[in-house]
């Protein structure tokens, strides 16, 4: 990204456009800010991730007469330019999401980028955001802690994550459906340990919960309560207990898989073939597997 200053009213009158992120409640209207209903009212374009479910917030703030424009994942290649040509005319545009902060685990990240690189302002509008909300009730450490959001799908991909936070004396924050929680934390015990965590589910909602423990306790709870609703996942950092427990386990944590190889390689002389298998040992994973990761950031290349 190239140095450029921001003053984002300063040129208000100069006939360009601009891009409005708003945040929009997660659960409960009463969250919704009198900025960002003035704002939803005053621009010329709402870009929506679900039209339909932002036509029902608009109808309840009385937002009458607004363009609405698809924005999502599946069409954001097309639309975002699109979205740029308006502004660069002159039009101003609030992107929102269906719940939270937009670019968030939601679209907007593209479009953000794509309007500072044509020169555009970008105003952030403030509000409701499920991580943070759950973090501050958690109970636990808010110094430092790390947003992942949704964990990938394959075991292998979520095992590869984990490993690298192993060692993260921050919080971790993850996003996870009511279907797949259950795994989640079956992989976070296996990779990270029996740690405290925090559940937060229904957030805003009339039935918010917070459930407290070990990842062995909420595994124990959601096997008798069927999990309900969208979960934040709060895991605490590593302790300093722990790291002092097993102080030569991680000195290759932070490192992706293609690093882990290199190192073998550059530092100590491997072929590439034992590289790889002395890689595969330090993760307890195959031999295979570490191919077929290579072979995956080659193709990403």
């Amino acid at each position: 990204m190239e140095f450029h200053i921001q003053n984002s009213y300063a040129n208000s009158d100069d006939g360009r456009g601009c891009l409005y992120l708003v945040a929009t409640p997660i659960g409960n209207l009463e969250d919704m800010t009198f900025r960002a209903v003035r704002i939803l009212k005053e621009v010329d374009i709402i870009a929506a991730e679900d039209t339909r479910e932002s036509r029902k917030l608009l109808s309840h703030f009385d937002i009458q007469g607004k363009k609405l424009f698809s924005y999502h994942e599946h069409n954001k290649r097309a639309s975002g330019p699109e979205l740029v040509r308006f502004m660069l005319e002159g039009h101003r545009i609030a992107i929102v999401s269906d719940a939270g902060l937009p670019a968030i685990s939601d679209p907007g990240m593209d479009l953000v980028q794509l309007a500072i690189e044509a020169g555009l302002n970008v105003i952030p509008i403030p509000g409701a955001n499920a991580a943070l909300s759950a973090l501050i009730a958690s109970g636990l450490a808010t110094d430092r802690f790390m947003f992942i959001g949704f964990l990938p799908r394959e075991r292998k991909r979520i095992d590869e994550v984990l490993l690298q936070l192993r060692h993260e004396r921050c919080t971790l924050m993850f996003y996870e459906s009511p279907h797949r929680v259950i795994k989640t934390l079956e992989r976070i015990e296996e990779v990270l340990g029996d740690r405290q965590i925090v559940l937060a589910r229904e957030l805003t909602k009339r039935y918010e919960q917070f459930v407290r423990g070990s990842v062995g306790d909420c595994l124990r709870h959601l096997n008798d309560q069927a999990p309900l609703g969208e979960c934040c996942i709060l895991v605490e950092g590593v302790t300093e207990d722990r790291l002092l427990a097993n102080p030569d386990m991680a000195w290759w944590q932070s490192l992706t898989i293609e690093e882990h190889v290199s190192h073998y390689e550059e530092s100590e002389g491997a072929a590439r073939k034992e590289a790889m298998k002395l890689a595969a040992k330090d993760r307890g994973i195959s031999k295979r597997d570490i191919y077929q990761a290579l072979l995956a950031t080659e193709a990403d290349v």
